[in-house]
């Protein structure tokens, strides 16, 4: 698909700036900066674009505070310049940050060491960084990192992410005020004057195109005139923070195309790690593979896509790569294995032992149970077993660990008690290990499936006006701009009312609890029901309420049994959250999961038909109890939203269980 060349990479010095030339393609990057100023390759004098300050078309950047300080964005300026490996096959350039430590330095206490990799043949190139903050330094939290391209607007205009997510894309120009209208936030607006009519009254977000990072391993743009194709690859996920389940950008208007390695999106202040106390740390980001490909004249642009994910699978059995120089980053035999096989005891789902069918496995720091989702300072290893439970964790990095997990379909997490060390060579074997769900007893009803996101959720159809029509008819449905609108026009002036038995969580349950929005703008905390019949309380036993959240951004959930008439609530998660998901189109965020004692004596045995509960409205609870028995859960939000982007305040269900466990009398 690229055109071949066996000729030597050469290193050519032009004072300000270097060029990495192999035949195939020519990079150009500043001298000492280590920005990357210009992409020569198939036909294009430069794919960066040069309408651009040589300052805006590729570079590395990051996010950063003094504690208690604002954030600093940083361009990263490389001061030292050094060649690291000069070779006929392999030219590998460093280009140094240090940090100035002073009382009036302004600079992120970090020494970044970002590098750059040209190989004979190759129609592409590399590039990795090693962050290092030695003992002693000052405090700062570390909020984002990630390598930025900038490509020229007259010529990429097509993106694609996956084989369901690609299409012809707005151009910067009509993102621009007098083009188009904004809505609840900066990055989303309504195209009014695009430049392609075609995406007339099309909403443009750039969140639309995030994605897991375990689904992020080649995006881009292309370029049909000539047919040119710019990727990133990213083949390992272990130096980015938050596991395989964190959300990061992609692609978005611009053209631009990013790799996000460490980022708070989707999370909030929980994943910007946090140094202190002059601890020290080191980490290696990348390399990632920055992949160009062109096709034949007449051939459609398509093929550019379809090469770019056989060039993905090649990198793979690539990696670890053999090639680079630093030796904070390990190679194949400095790495290890542990595998093993996971069995599920559910007791109450079934008497025998259960495979832990294509459970999701991985190796992180040592901490508590979950605590690997939001886990950025050290690396992170995952992999998922097949149907029968076994697993194969590859190619980690020595040093200890502890193995955490879940099963889809499965409540809870998992965790291996003991601490597991990784050694060059080796393999680790567990044999089975058993994963015991938080289960205490039968069944009663439950709604959902235990699979972290609350996609099997009734997804709306989103308001017309709103329509990105990448996701018209999409499995990512939820992608759709002000889904959380529609609980308000569904639900004007009651809210939700699910019943066991008749009640389908696929129709009936929202799949995001949000407040009710007020003509004036105010909310009304919304309080949804869920009916069920009980023939008999056992006063024997205990009642358990289990409540998986896939998301919550400052969210408070109050749960009252049976009186909507009490002030405090038999539960209250309290606020929760900072995902944002809802509005940056995710169906997931962080995971919660809350286990509510009930008590028999809050519970009401069924004494015929189920009667209607009249719609419990803000915060004056003076309805009066019924003789059914039901579960209020309320949306609590007390105080009117500072800006619009308050009025997205959610949590998102994932699953809800209800149980009882029969005690000996």
């Amino acid at each position: 698909m690229f055109r071949r060349s066996s000729r030597e990479v050469r290193l050519i010095d032009k004072g300000n700036h270097i060029v990495l030339d192999n035949g195939i393609l020519a990079v150009t990057l500043s001298k000492p900066g280590g920005l990357v100023t210009c992409l020569q390759y198939g036909g294009l004098e430069n794919l960066l674009e040069v309408a651009n300050r040589e300052t805006n078309r590729g570079y590395w950047d990051l996010n950063w505070n003094e504690p208690g300080g604002h954030d600093n964005f940083d361009v990263i300026y490389g001061t030292t310049y050094n060649i690291i490996r000069e070779s006929p096959s392999l030219v590998e350039v460093s280009f140094l940050r240090q940090y100035v430590h002073d009382n009036n330095s302004t600079m992120v206490p970090l020494n970044i060491d970002k590098r750059f990799v040209l190989l004979r043949g190759n129609s592409g190139f590399y590039s990795y960084a090693i962050y290092e903050r030695p003992a002693g330094w000052p405090d700062f939290n570390l909020n984002q990192t990630r390598i930025a391209f900038k490509l020229r607007k007259d010529k990429f205009c097509y993106m694609a992410m996956a084989d369901t997510k690609q299409r012809i894309m707005p151009s910067p120009e009509d993102l621009m005020p007098n083009n188009c209208e904004k809505l609840a936030y900066p990055e989303a607006v309504i195209l009014k004057s695009p430049k392609n009519p075609n995406l007339r009254g099309e909403v443009d977000d750039k969140y639309q195109y995030s994605c897991d990072n375990r689904e992020n391993r080649v995006h881009g743009w292309i370029s049909t005139s000539p047919s040119v194709g710019f990727w990133i690859i990213t083949v390992s996920d272990e130096f980015k923070n938050g596991g395989i389940l964190k959300q990061n950008l992609t692609s978005h208007v611009g053209p631009t195309c990013l790799s996000v390695f460490h980022s708070a999106h989707f999370a909030g202040d929980a994943l910007c790690s946090k140094f202190r106390q002059g601890e020290a740390w080191k980490k290696v980001f990348g390399p990632v593979y920055i992949y160009l490909n062109s096709c034949l004249k007449g051939a459609h642009f398509s093929r550019l896509w379809h090469d770019a994910k056989q060039q993905m699978l090649l990198e793979m059995e690539s990696w670890p790569y053999s090639w680079p120089c630093s030796s904070d980053y390990p190679k194949a035999h400095e790495r290890g294995t542990v595998s093993g096989r996971l069995l599920v005891r559910d007791r109450f789902f079934s008497s025998t032992m259960m495979c832990g069918t294509h459970a999701f496995l991985g190796l992180a720091i040592a901490g508590e149970l979950g605590s690997w989702q939001t886990e950025s300072k050290g690396y992170q290893f995952w992999t998922q077993a097949n149907k029968d439970g076994f697993f194969n964790i590859k190619s980690v990095r020595a040093g200890e660990y502890s193995l955490y997990g879940w099963v889809p379909g499965v409540l809870g997490d998992y965790k291996l008690e003991s601490i597991i060390k990784v050694t060059p060579g080796l393999v680790v074997n567990l044999g089975d290990i058993t994963f015991e769900p938080p289960r205490h007893g039968k069944t009663v009803w439950e709604i959902g499936i235990p699979d972290r996101t609350a996609a099997e959720f009734f997804v709306p159809e989103t308001n017309r006006k709103y329509v990105n029509r990448l996701f018209v008819n999409h499995p990512e449905r939820y992608r759709q701009y002000g889904l959380w609108e529609r609980y308000t026009e569904m639900y004007p002036t009651t809210d939700l009312i699910y019943t066991v038995g008749s009640s389908d969580w696929r129709q009936d349950w929202f799949f995001a609890h949000v407040c009710r929005i007020q003509e004036d703008g105010t909310l009304q905390p919304a309080t949804w029901q869920v009916k069920f019949h009980l023939n008999e309380v056992n006063h024997a036993g205990v009642y358990k309420l289990r409540l998986a959240l896939a998301a919550s951004s400052n969210a408070a959930i109050q749960v009252r049994f049976n009186d909507p008439s009490i002030y405090k609530p038999h539960f209250d998660t309290m606020q929760t959250g900072k995902d944002n998901a809802i509005a940056r189109h995710g169906i997931h965020g962080l995971y919660h999961l809350f286990n509510v004692d009930v008590s028999p004596q809050v519970l009401h045995e069924d004494m015929g038909q189920l009667e209607e509960q009249p719609s419990l409205q803000s915060s004056a609870h003076t309805h009066s109890t019924t003789i059914s028995t039901l579960i209020d859960m309320e949306l609590w939000r007390s105080k009117r939203p500072r800006s619009r982007r308050g009025r997205l305040q959610q949590c998102v269900y994932q699953y809800l269980l209800f149980e009882v466990s029969i005690t000996s009398s």
